[in-house]
């Protein structure tokens, strides 16, 4: 049989605070992350609400475990180097990390944008005396990932995936794909975004963001509510975990990814893509679809996106089958949200518990089931599945077991 490849340690940081104490807290009291932007520059930022890190840079960099001055950094990165902190403060895991090789498999969509964009005037100055030049480069998506490798002492494999909103859920099918073929032992898998003017004005152009708490699943949901953050897991295979001590924290036991090919920015509206992804991470599992005890939906509140995920989901799955989106705690983080969903499924198994959707009021016309809208404790869960359904028709289902 294959050697299971299993989680053993994670690191997150989103508008819910730092770790697992913080989230877990806000989590079970039904208590989200939005609020007015403060850090984010925009003009709109009395209308919207948004995921948004209550700390400045300045706290990020300290978190970060870096010098109080440190031109260069974004945001971005920032959130990120937190969450691998987070993820790395076991001092033996940290020992293991300088002494043999990982994979890191980071995601991002937007690069720094976030630092970039508050440069514009020097970019298109004659003079061009600003400090956009040690800057220019962090456009790129791969900036954070190789800041990260470089501070932590990641290597030798390291890749960036920018797939939308399934981005850091294919890092994690990415890096189990080089554990299971041998190309290394173990690997760091997630992702990061942070908000910026240049996302949320882009979202708001494709009139899919909602100015209130957005309504997953609700007939009268209007958009999004976007976010940032960062998180990281850490895979290996189960043997190699039981060697060297560590507590498995979950299985990942299943995945898939597939694309709609339908549209740039709508999922196929029978939901086929869905289907087809999670079918394929059942597959996977050798698991029916009766063996899920809970689906964290990818239920982003707008329009097309629920109505299709929920289609595939009344397909595949009984009536009675328990699902939520948790992205009305923290807003949709982009290509940070499939780990940071990635992250409270595993929660999930280890706490027995099943998160409510947050604002749910009035049942969806098209569908015959409805979210979880209560908090669900003791409900032993066997198997969690986390769905990431990205711009593109970027598909990805993925199956976490209990250890």
């Amino acid at each position: 049989m294959t050697d299971r490849i299993v989680i053993t340690a994670t690191g997150i940081h989103s508008a819910l605070g730092t770790g697992k104490n913080e989230h877990l807290a806000s989590l079970r009291a039904g208590k989200d992350g939005l609020r007015h932007p403060v850090h984010l520059q925009t003009i709109h930022a009395g209308e919207i609400l948004l995921g948004e890190i209550d700390k400045p840079n300045e706290t990020l960099t300290r978190m970060a475990g870096l010098p109080g001055n440190n031109p260069g950094y974004t945001r971005t990165t920032l959130l990120a180097m937190s969450a691998m902190a987070e993820l790395l403060k076991d001092a033996d895991l940290c020992t293991l990390l300088r002494s043999e090789p990982f994979a890191f498999i980071n995601a991002n969509t937007v690069g720094g944008m976030c630092t970039v964009e508050n440069m514009y005037p020097d970019f298109i100055s004659e003079k061009q005396t600003g400090p956009f030049t040690q800057y220019i480069n962090t456009l790129d998506c791969a900036e954070s990932t190789e800041h990260i490798a470089r501070h932590f002492g990641v290597k030798p494999l390291m890749a960036t995936i920018s797939t939308a909103c399934s981005s850091s859920a294919n890092a994690l099918v990415l890096g189990a794909r080089m554990i299971r073929q041998g190309l290394v032992k173990r690997a760091i898998c997630g992702g990061c975004d942070a908000l910026s003017r240049f996302t949320v004005n882009g979202f708001r152009s494709l009139k899919n963001t909602d100015d209130q708490r957005c309504r997953p699943f609700d007939e009268h949901r209007n958009g999004l509510n976007l976010g940032e953050g960062a998180g990281y897991v850490l895979l290996e295979k189960e043997p190699d975990a039981v060697q060297r001590g560590a507590t498995v924290q979950a299985i990942l036991s299943g995945y898939c990814n597939s694309n709609d090919a339908y549209h740039p920015t709508a999922p196929s509206p029978d939901g086929s893509g869905a289907l087809r992804t999670m079918k394929g991470a059942l597959d996977m599992a050798g698991l029916t679809p009766e063996d899920i005890g809970y689906i964290n939906a990818h239920g982003t509140a707008t329009i097309s996106n629920d109505d299709a995920e929920g289609k595939a989901i009344e397909q595949l799955f009984s009536d009675d089958i328990r699902y939520s989106s948790t992205k009305p705690y923290t807003g949709h983080t982009l290509a940070a949200a499939g780990i940071i969903e990635s992250i409270f499924s595993i929660w999930a198994l280890q706490e027995q518990i099943v998160y409510p959707n947050l604002n749910f009021r009035t049942p969806m016309l098209e569908m015959r089931t409805t979210p979880v809208t209560t908090l669900l404790e003791n409900v032993a869960l066997q198997h969690v599945m986390s769905n990431s359904f990205g711009f593109g028709g970027n598909n990805v289902s993925l199956i976490f077991s209990k250890s």
